[in-house]
């Protein structure tokens, strides 16, 4: 991984000579997905795991069809694939280091930013790339219905390979093959599996290191399905309403009516699922109390600005030398939209009374 501070005189030079430079992701093409009954798929489509795979399958009981869950984290540059074993819950499979990531820490806003997105996304069938220019890729399905509230474009962002990426998380070849092979298989076993991307892993240490930062807000946001999924180890449940995402909502005790969400309106009367609630309190609450000695000890912050376009993990920068440069758009903080207050009902000011509302 490579993150480090730029002489800022150099970062706006590199930043103006190629702010009116249209960007594209380096997966980016528009050719036409073939059905599952298409028969001339590239052989890279249809290769099997690796035995080593395989037998880690074998060993850590899970069913080869079963679903997979995958965990991206830019700052740290690693691409985690989670897949169900035969308990019904997720454990952790294979971690893959990512070769490359554009832009910054922060989710993506607008065509052409070079920034990777953030968020929480669904993949279907549809939207695996087997014909992919760049070996193999899976497209994260961005912008998904919060993105569209909040006015976020962009369009074909991937998982792909060939180690170079404009708004994309770039794989090596071999590295896309198992994580796509996981991928197809999955999905002969259901019809969707999920992507959790993250600016980096959200542990209270990373947030206060952070915390001067303009996207700070979202990302708390996305710390609750993060620490939902944690606590669990099940997949949460996502929705979106008054342009916030919401997790494992369910109606409210003796509601009659089903839970209807509108990206864009105001929330319906919901309570989180308390089983999953439960078991995620105890870790926002311990969390909650590390942060706040974080910031009574006054750690550092981390530059809102690295100066680099994006990233890559260590493990690669031997191989790959020179791939991680300069920034090439303008940041924009000063473009960054404003999210409405959290809506949840708050009794004593606790930030796991803010995250959670009324449970019961």
């Amino acid at each position: 991984m490579i993150r480090a501070t730029v002489v800022r005189a150099l970062v706006l030079t590199a930043a103006f000579a190629a702010a009116s430079t249209p960007v594209t992701c380096l997966g980016e093409d528009s050719k036409a997905l073939p059905t599952p009954a298409t028969k001339d798929l590239p052989p890279q489509a249809t290769k099997e795991l690796p035995p080593e795979l395989l037998s880690l399958l074998r060993q850590k009981k899970m069913p080869k069809q079963s679903p997979i869950l995958l965990r991206i984290f830019k700052e740290e540059a690693e691409l985690e694939v989670w897949k169900q074993d035969t308990s019904g819950r997720f454990e952790i499979l294979k971690l893959f280091p990512i070769c490359r990531w554009s832009g910054d820490l922060g989710p993506k806003l607008r065509e052409g930013d070079r920034q990777a997105p953030e968020g929480f996304y669904t993949i279907t069938p549809e939207l695996m790339k087997p014909n992919s220019d760049f070996y193999l890729a899976i497209n994260v399905g961005f912008p998904n219905s919060f993105d569209k509230a909040n006015n976020r474009d962009g369009s074909f962002l991937m998982v792909h390979g060939d180690c170079s990426s404009s708004g994309c998380y770039a794989m090596t070849d071999e590295q896309i093959s198992e994580i796509y092979a996981l991928a197809r298989d999955s999905l002969l076993g259901r019809p969707s599996f999920q992507i959790q991307a993250y600016p980096f892993r959200l542990t209270p240490a990373n947030l206060a290191r952070h915390r001067t930062h303009p996207h700070l807000a979202f990302w708390k946001m996305l710390k609750i399905g993060n620490d939902h999924f944690e606590a669990t180890h099940l997949e949460p449940k996502v929705d979106v309403c008054n342009r916030r995402y919401v997790f494992n909502a369910q109606p409210p005790p003796n509601s009659p009516n089903p839970l209807v969400f509108n990206p864009t309106d105001k929330c319906p009367a919901f309570i989180v699922n308390p089983k999953i609630a439960r078991q995620a309190l105890e870790k926002q609450r311990a969390d909650e109390v590390e942060y706040a000695q974080l910031l009574k000890d006054n750690v550092p912050t981390v530059p809102i600005y690295s100066g680099l376009d994006g990233g890559m993990n260590e493990v690669f920068l031997a191989r790959f030398p020179g791939r991680v440069t300069l920034a090439k758009v303008m940041p924009y903080a000063s473009r960054l939209p404003q999210l409405p207050p959290i809506p949840w009902v708050d009794k004593d000011g606790s930030l796991t009374s803010k995250l959670f509302g009324t449970l019961f």
